[in-house]
């Protein structure tokens, strides 16, 4: 299993940064690069504990679909999402906030394994790994924009 392990320092109430990381619109605009678009369950607005959206969304050439549902959440410190439905063997994505002075520091944990044995295991190594990262990366700098305003 693959693992990214990433800390975002973003100078705003811990509140308002957990309320954008569940935001589905603010996600939808964070991945213009893949076309991301919520189409089933909770689609627009700010998603909650057991509550599933369904993505479509254009990665490595491909259409895809994936299917998450909130598994757990305590705000404002943390949720937990996990595939339901989509090209991952496994992922799980956990979402935590601390609160540091007039800082809060964002922090995913997300872990993966993609399907066909070995060959995904070298894929993830080689290329998705850093995809993923890439993608988070900037889903948090939107976030961190977004709250610094």
């Amino acid at each position: 299993m693959s693992r990214i392990y990433l800390e975002t320092i973003i100078k705003a109430d811990i509140h308002i940064v957990f309320d954008l990381a569940r935001d589905i619109d603010l996600h939808q605009r964070s991945t213009f690069k893949s076309q991301e678009k919520a189409i089933a369950g909770h689609t627009s607005g700010l998603i909650g504990l057991n509550e599933t959206v369904t993505w479509r969304a254009k990665h490595l050439g491909f259409d895809q679909t994936h299917t998450s549902k909130i598994i757990s959440m305590e705000r404002p410190s943390e949720f937990t999402d996990i595939m339901l439905k989509g090209t991952f063997a496994s992922f799980r994505h956990q979402h935590i906030f601390k609160k540091d002075d007039k800082n809060t520091i964002m922090i995913d944990i997300l872990e993966f394994e993609s399907p066909l044995g070995i060959v995904g295991k070298l894929f993830n190594r080689v290329f998705l790994k850093n995809y993923l990262t890439r993608f988070l990366l900037e889903r948090n700098r939107i976030i961190k924009k977004t709250a610094e305003l």
